[in-house]
């Protein structure tokens, strides 16, 4: 019988095996047919795409909840900074024009938010202006960050996160595919070994008929 070997096979960029589609049952399984072990070789194969199958759902799940949440950190940073250079061009131009800031209605004033407790509770608060923004990384990190380093950083994430999320999606419908061809390979093998013992009772059946009549 001929094996399904992974070492050969061909892989998708992420390097998951591709299983190969049985055509012929009877020359993959040899002269000698064990379609039992073929049956045990394709079952522990979908075994191992299934649980590829499970992890990579679950990291899907995690980066679409991810990504929503860098979007809105993200826009909140680059609303400061904008905010901030906002305020800077208005007091580089307050040497021209002493009424700038009297017209200008955010100049000089704190602003006013409202930030997420839990997923119910909002509190409000004044933010007053500052050029550095402090950041979650993870593991119970916090660090600091200039704002145009803290939008740097956030965009390098978002980028990340978004091409990770593209890659899992397609190795899961990779994946899908690939359980999809060892489900039909399964069915094959079993088919063939059904319509073989068939045949083989009936060929005995035949055979014990014939030494009937001989006798």
């Amino acid at each position: 019988m001929s094996e399904v070997s992974t070492e050969n096979q061909e892989r998708n960029p992420r390097g998951i095996p591709k299983a190969p589609f049985i055509a012929d049952v009877a020359e993959f399984l040899g002269p000698d047919p064990s379609p039992e072990n073929a049956l045990k070789e394709f079952q522990a194969a979908l075994a191992k795409y299934r649980y590829m199958d499970h992890n990579l759902a679950q990291r899907r799940r995690g980066l679409e909840e991810k990504i929503p949440d860098i979007k809105k950190t993200l826009a909140m940073v680059e609303f400061l900074q904008e905010r901030r250079e906002g305020k800077s061009a208005v007091k580089g131009e307050e040497a021209l024009d002493d009424d700038v800031l009297d017209d200008d209605t955010n100049a000089g004033k704190p602003l006013t938010t409202t930030f997420e407790l839990n997923d119910t509770l909002f509190a409000e608060a004044e933010l007053e202006d500052t050029d550095t923004v402090y950041l979650w990384l993870g593991a119970n990190v916090m660090l600091a960050y200039k704002l145009p380093a803290a939008v740097s950083l956030l965009r390098s994430k978002l980028e990340a996160a978004q091409n990770s999320l593209a890659s899992v999606i397609e190795d899961l419908e990779f994946l899908r595919e690939q359980i999809t061809v060892m489900e039909v390979n399964t069915a094959r093998v079993y088919n063939w070994d059904v319509k073989r013992r068939r045949e083989l009772r009936e060929r005995e059946a035949q055979e014990g008929k014939s030494e009937t009549k001989v006798g």
